[in-house]
């Protein structure tokens, strides 16, 4: 079924192609600037860390229904072997097979297209088997660190998790906003809380993964306004699932990635961070979250860390 012409409109808005010149592979990125990134760093005062990853092992969040997208395979291929001769040191070592988006990941720029095209007007045949994304592979992105905003929304609703058909909207955010006191400025990285991986954490992962409450296909004009430079959030889907409107699987992936150019990052834990800035009464703080270099990744695992 062809994309409806609500759409196209917002895509039209959105758009972000030759903003930072026609060679640009890596979109809202370039707003990340040496300023933004100082500004970020000094909002550590305490040195606190809180971990936002989930752990990788075999019963991950991945339940089978993305074909490939399996959950880290972990195996010793050496366990105390003594490569030198008996009695010298001895070295184990491992390797995994995992879909690179199967825990907590960044979704790169190449993740997604439509109409034949990934950011940048670059065309998606550009993605082959052998070359893996020839343009806007996640490599690309290098660096992610800012100043991080928890947009809490479950909190600023008064509840532990967000219902599975709640479509996050910017009002939503706004509410967020002023719980934490703090607004959403150019080169941020905004974490948006539903509360969902509760789910996942309580057991079930066919629960965390449908129905799921998810971000609305009003949310990108809001951070296109803002200039925001990334968003993730705690569900597998990052929209709400099913979609909102009928028919329209991940329009807000497409506005995101393709149109705009702006990474988003999904399956994070963000339940410690939610009681660490009630707790610590601030919203905002520095976080760094580089993806791995996978060279013509679509996306990577992320173990990112926020710091106050």
């Amino acid at each position: 079924m062809p994309l409806p012409s609500e759409f196209y409109e917002l895509a039209k808005r959105l758009n972000n192609w030759g903003r930072w010149g026609e060679g640009d592979e890596i979109g809202t990125l370039n707003l990340i600037t040496d300023e933004v990134v100082r500004e970020a760093a000094a909002t550590v005062a305490v040195g606190r860390r809180v971990p936002l990853a989930l752990p990788l092992h075999q019963d991950g969040v991945q339940t089978g229904v993305i074909p490939g997208r399996i959950n880290p395979l972990h195996t010793m291929v050496a366990i105390n072997v003594e490569l030198f001769g008996p009695g010298t040191v001895a070295t184990s070592d491992d390797i995994v097979t995992m879909g690179l988006q199967a825990g907590t990941h960044w979704d790169g720029l190449s993740h997604v297209s439509h109409g034949g095209k990934l950011y940048n007007g670059r065309p998606a045949e550009s993605i082959t088997a052998q070359g893996r994304s020839a343009f806007n592979g996640v490599e690309k992105a290098g660096h992610i660190v800012s100043r991080g905003v928890l947009l809490d929304v479950a909190r600023a609703k008064g509840v532990d998790r967000l219902d599975g058909g709640h479509a996050v909207t910017p009002e939503d955010l706004e509410a967020a906003e002023e719980l934490a006191r703090v607004t959403v400025r150019p080169g941020d990285i905004v974490l948006v809380r539903t509360g969902q991986i509760q789910r996942f954490l309580a057991g079930d992962k066919h629960a965390y993964a449908h129905p799921s409450p998810g971000l609305s296909i009003r949310t990108p004009e809001w951070f296109h306004a803002r200039d925001v430079a990334a968003v993730a959030n705690d569900t597998l889907t990052f929209e709400i699932f099913p979609p909102e409107i009928t028919d329209l699987w991940m329009p807000v992936h497409a506005l995101d990635l393709v149109e705009m150019g702006m990474p988003q990052g999904q399956n994070w834990n963000l339940e410690e961070l939610s009681a660490v800035c009630a707790e610590e009464r601030r919203y905002a703080f520095f976080l760094a979250a580089m993806p791995e270099p996978f060279v013509g990744g679509a996306g990577a695992p992320v173990a990112p860390v926020a710091i106050f």
